[in-house]
């Protein structure tokens, strides 16, 4: 799916390249929304979660997203059985997901220059599975998630995890991010950002 506003791309003083996978290199984000929905519904917590809120909570672990649905509506939902449904309703609508051409062009671009590597708060899971979907499994040379790191975004955790994993100094590392959390979690990385901008879908 294209982008309507333009992207600065870097052209150069980078040594590696790390990129968020939903809202960034393809366009998951309406469909993971509508699986947030039926997750909700099944545990009848319907409508709960906003979705310009959701789209601001962007790159976050389903979990911790959980724990602050709890606590601000004075709910008592299982975080892991929720991120379950989530994820089984998420996977049936997997197929429509479509990659961010523009951001994915780039990424291409660069292979075999730097190294690149995907961090994304979705699980491994859910994460391979997208890029096994887009064709793009094989452009990465790491693929860091959820299940790699303690903290999720917007934690530094998981953007230092995947510079150490490309064995590339944060500071000398370029992160694409599409939402706020990730943008915190790569500048306080170190890292220097290109905001990815993307349609939210709002109804």
């Amino acid at each position: 799916m294209p982008i309507d506003d333009p992207i600065d791309f870097p052209a150069a003083d980078f040594d590696g390249l790390i990129f968020d996978l939903d809202g960034t290199l393809v366009d998951s984000m309406p469909a993971h929304f509508k699986a947030w929905c039926e997750a909700l519904a099944t545990f009848k917590a319907a409508g709960v979660f906003q979705e310009d809120v959701f789209y601001a909570m962007g790159g976050r672990p389903t979990k911790d997203i959980v724990i602050d649905l709890n606590d601000q509506y004075g709910l008592h939902l299982d975080p892991v059985a929720v991120a379950a449904a989530k994820r089984a309703a998420f996977m049936k609508n997997i197929g429509k997901v479509e990659i961010h051409e523009e951001v994915v062009e780039f990424a291409r671009s660069q292979r075999g220059k730097v190294p690149m590597a995907v961090a994304t708060g979705g699980t491994r899971i859910v994460a391979e599975k997208t890029l096994q979907v887009v064709g793009l499994s094989d452009l990465f040379d790491e693929v860091v998630t959820s299940d790699d790191v303690t903290n999720g975004k917007p934690d530094p955790e998981i953007f230092l995890e995947a510079a150490k994993r490309i064995d590339v100094a944060p500071e000398r590392c370029v992160a694409f991010e599409d939402a706020q959390p990730g943008v915190l979690a790569a500048q306080a990385a170190g890292m220097r950002v290109v905001v990815v901008p993307t349609p939210v879908h709002l109804v």
